[in-house]
């Protein structure tokens, strides 16, 4: 009886990888990235354990958001107060700021569990292609974004 392997948390090797998001659809990015940071392209991915890797997502101004996204779409949140429903529109967010955009985008496709949200802290997002982790010796995503 052949059985499957179970990857240990101490046996994790986390490597650093560059998404270039210049002129590639928002969601097409983002989960590309959500798999990356799950580990799911790794052959050794197991679901309970965090063994994804680090992403940097650079040219997040000059991502694309298809159809009439960019005028209809609009993201809502709550302060917490009585009539506290915000709304914010992604024409807005990505004049303003695309880096969220890309983070909400990629957020919502993890779990919503410790795994997930400790996944979202080894993600990276700049707005031209300038970041400030040579140290780390990333090298370019060569998988397929369509």
């Amino acid at each position: 009886m052949n059985s499957s392997y179970l990857q240990k948390p101490q046996d994790v090797e986390r490597k650093w990888y560059i998404i270039d998001a210049a002129d590639k659809p928002l969601g097409r990015v983002a989960a590309c990235a959500a798999s990356i940071l799950r580990g799911k392209h790794l052959p050794t991915f197991t679901p309970n354990v965090d063994c994804g890797d680090h992403v940097i997502i650079i040219n997040a101004d000059k991502i694309v958001l298809t159809g009439n996204k960019l005028q209809q779409k609009s993201r809502f949140y709550h302060t917490g107060w009585v009539g506290g429903l915000k709304e914010i529109k992604y024409s807005d967010l990505m004049a303003n700021a695309p880096e969220k955009a890309v983070m909400y985008a990629v957020g919502g496709m993890l779990p919503n569990t410790t795994l997930g949200r400790k996944a979202l802290t080894r993600l990276r997002v700049y707005q031209g292609t300038e970041h400030n982790h040579q140290a780390q010796s990333p090298i370019m995503w060569e998988g397929e974004i369509k």
